[in-house]
């Protein structure tokens, strides 16, 4: 059965439910926005895009978010002046799902240029009202308290990766000290991380045996993963006693497996549904139980305090530490690595760019009296990172084309955004305000030639560019690839900082290019809305060592 005709039954199923309701009420909309209806109890939130790729895998999984939705039966009455235009959608219920789940940069373009920068979409019963002008994102995000991130996240991160919800464990303040342990990513903290990450990333360059004057050929994305999980999983929850590499082959194979799931763990579907995720998952999770972080040698020192602190809590089983564990890994792998594959991938296949970026590279390390070699033996310590400007603005353009997240907050209560110059946006407690930033990443008034890599976008006259306007005016958020407000991510010095080495010892170290004939690579949209896009394919690159 065709995924259209299952839309349809759907529809069908959903109008009968709605006649055999003893209590009905519509709110009167416009002429050219139809109905519209609200549930007024908050339904979970769904990447709702990614419910729709589900149903086309796998159309049990949709029958049973069929049932879900069915549960819901009362509605709002009226649409109230000053809340933003509707699109409504012409399937009742499921709004405009399917267009969101195809192509939503698309969906936000055409509503963009038919009511402007603020209007409001129902998507699956949840009415997301999106403010695309970043002109208007500080008024939206100084209502911290009427506007809440944390209630969200701690639901999506708990059904996700199977751990107990942080504000339901049995000690008080557990949530802030969690939080808390952030400042062990910034700062002097950061720098000691920073050093242990560099010597590791070294160790398993050298491990790979790249050293050679001939040119060799590898799949670039495989190696990113391949190096950066490693990485990133010995940096933070150090090393066995004993030789593990088999261990961390099958971790980096399962961590992709899952990770493929992770869109739809995050839309509520319920992970028994998506086959051997729940198995997987268990597998992951038992990297991190206690017996096996306890033989581990130089961890982390936001790993061991987070690990002292969750042992305090003695009503938790091992299993559910581990999960927690596991999570935190998840975040620093999720983003960084396909990160680090698109700053690699756009230096290599801009000559220009990639002479540039190794020029201020090896000017650096010249001044700091080291040369790379064979055995991988060089220290760059976050101030030599932070000088590299063009490495910096580098990054930053990769980050601005590839990165694709949602910023969600949800209404506690009733209430109006008060705008500069304008009247205000009125909200209903239990909607969604969202941002997408990468509708002002690719914002011409913004970006000239958004589409266009340019590696030195972000530096001005050798110093780090951070004045850009819309309007006139000087925006304070222009670059957003890792959130904002109490949202932004807390890894976010240290991702920047692993990807800048990776791309030093590499450029430092080799010539590269993309091999002749290889296609160029795209975005996967469905990873769209999640972070950072992965790639649509792989591209072979050859490398050898600079002469």
């Amino acid at each position: 059965m065709s995924f259209i005709v299952i839309l349809f039954l759907v529809a069908v199923v959903i109008l009968l439910v709605k006649r055999l309701e003893r209590k009905r009420s519509f709110r009167r909309l416009p002429p050219s926005s139809g109905e519209r209806c609200e549930p007024k109890t908050p339904v979970h939130h769904r990447h709702l895009h990614i419910i729709f790729m589900a149903a086309e895998q796998d159309s049990s999984i949709f029958r049973a978010k069929l049932f879900d939705v069915l549960s819901l039966n009362s509605f709002k009455n009226s649409l109230k002046p000053g809340e933003p235009p509707l699109e409504q959608g012409w399937i009742p219920f499921l709004g405009k799902a399917i267009e969101f789940s195809q192509h939503t940069p698309g969906l936000l373009s055409s509503c963009q240029q038919k009511w402007g920068d603020i209007f409001t979409i129902h998507i699956i019963g949840k009415y997301m009202t999106f403010i695309l002008n970043p002109l208007h994102y500080p008024f939206v995000l100084q209502h911290k308290k009427k506007l809440s991130f944390n209630e969200f996240s701690t639901m999506v991160s708990s059904k996700a990766f199977g751990h107990p919800p942080v504000n339901d464990l049995k000690i008080p303040g557990f949530s802030k000290e969690i939080h808390n342990f952030y400042h062990y990513l910034q700062g002097n903290e950061l720098n000691i991380l920073n050093e242990s990450t560099m010597q590791n990333l070294q160790s398993i360059l050298k491990k790979e045996q790249m050293w050679t004057t001939e040119w060799r050929t590898e799949s670039m994305y495989d190696f990113c993963c391949r190096v950066m999980i490693e990485t990133s999983y010995i940096s933070l929850y150090g090393k066995a006693p004993n030789d593990e590499q088999k261990q961390i082959i099958e971790l980096n194979k399962k961590f992709h497996k899952f990770d493929r799931m992770v869109r739809y763990l995050f839309a509520m579907i319920p992970i028994e549904l998506l086959g051997n995720t729940k198995t997987i998952r268990k597998e992951l999770i038992n990297y991190f139980l206690g017996e096996k972080l306890d033989q581990r040698l130089n961890m982390a020192n936001i790993i061991q305090k987070r690990k002292n602190l969750l042992e305090q809590c003695s009503h938790l089983l091992d299993h559910q530490r581990a999960a927690h564990h596991f999570t935190l890994l998840w975040a620093s792998l999720a983003n960084t690595v396909p990160a680090s594959f698109w700053a690699l991938y756009y230096l290599v296949k801009n000559p220009e760019a990639l002479a540039a970026v190794q020029n201020e590279i090896d000017h650096v390390l010249q001044a700091t009296g080291q040369r790379v070699g064979p055995d991988f033996n060089i220290s760059l310590n976050k101030e030599d990172l932070d000088s590299m400007r063009m490495l910096g603005s580098a990054v930053n353009e990769s980050l601005r084309l590839c990165s694709s997240s949602l910023i969600i907050r949800v209404a506690q209560e009733d209430f109006t955004i008060k705008l500069e110059e304008e009247e205000g946006i009125k909200l209903r407690k239990g909607d969604f305000v969202v941002f997408h930033p990468m509708t002002m990443h690719m914002d011409p008034e913004i970006y000239e030639d958004p589409e266009v890599y340019k590696y030195n976008r972000f530096v001005e006259n050798g110093m780090e560019k951070t004045a850009f306007y819309k309007g006139g005016k000087k925006l304070r958020h222009y670059l957003m690839p890792f959130g904002c407000g109490i949202s932004m991510c807390p890894g976010r010095h240290f991702a920047v900082s692993e990807i800048k080495m990776f791309l030093s010892l590499m450029l430092a170290s080799f010539d590269m290019e993309i091999v002749q004939g290889e296609k160029s690579v795209g975005f996967n949209i469905a990873s769209s809305c999640l972070g950072v896009l992965s790639p649509d394919s792989d591209v072979l690159f050859r490398y050898k060592l600079r002469q």
